[in-house]
């Protein structure tokens, strides 16, 4: 994750949990970048992505505040475009387990290889894992990575997080995703692990995940419960001139 997300992520979340209120005023943007330890454009760049979010908004001459509305939009469930790991996403008030259902090295298939830039003789790690919140099923994660470029993946690490392996451990920085939603029918292995039953839907996400020069490294189907799939989408109003 590039720095000026990172500072993003980080003043969403003291909107999030009330350090800055509605209609609070941000600091002003030296005291911020003396905080963040970063330059007044990075920080730049944060404020701007805030904005084009529509958490805080700016008034010439008399600072940054936080929008009225600024609390609900951190509170949503998931966003569309949220591509950060599950671990991150639940944060740490939720106890989440992973049970490794099924975990090998193959060659890819030509979609595979297709989607995530590989030869034929490029291996991946083939991974699903069932996961549970606070002891209840949550999610049905059917994951494809590149070994050459996410190497070390072992059981310890499919147990945890693999995207905090990925950047804590490999040095590496997550980018973008590309995220398709639909629902589908409950799988025998949705009925085992989810709790489903058969009439149930479940709500699959498929994702391309990048890292930030660029380079696929996930291609996976997550399928939901369709009792605990919540996806929230923020459409930004017409900016004004001030």
């Amino acid at each position: 994750m590039s720095k000026y997300a990172e500072i993003a992520q980080a003043i969403r979340h003291q909107i999030k949990i009330g350090t800055y209120g509605p209609g609070a005023a941000l600091p002003d943007q030296k005291t911020l970048a003396a905080h963040f330890h970063t330059s007044r454009m990075t920080l730049q760049k944060a404020l701007d992505l805030l904005k084009t979010e529509g958490y805080i908004y700016g008034q010439q001459g008399a600072g940054t505040y936080v929008k009225y509305n600024a609390e609900s939009l951190a509170n949503m469930d998931v966003g569309v475009d949220q591509y950060v790991g599950t671990t991150e996403l639940l944060g740490a008030n939720h106890q989440l387990d992973s049970q490794i259902v099924h975990f090998q090295l193959r060659y890819p298939t030509e979609t595979e290889q297709e989607t995530l830039s590989l030869t034929q003789t490029q291996a991946v790690y083939d991974i699903v894992r069932a996961r549970q919140v606070d002891g209840a099923p949550y999610s049905l994660e059917y994951t494809k990575m590149p070994v050459d470029l996410i190497p070390g993946v072992d059981e310890k690490v499919l147990t945890h997080s693999i995207y905090r392996y990925i950047e804590e451990q490999l040095g590496l920085h997550i980018g973008s995703a590309f995220r398709r939603i639909d629902a589908r029918r409950s799988t025998e292995d949705d009925i085992k692990y989810l709790g489903n039953t058969a009439s149930d839907p479940v709500l699959a996400v498929t994702n391309v995940v990048y890292l930030a020069d660029g380079r696929p490294f996930e291609f996976s189907t997550t399928h939901q419960r369709y009792d605990k799939a919540h996806f929230s989408v923020f459409v930004p109003g017409r900016q004004h001139e001030s």
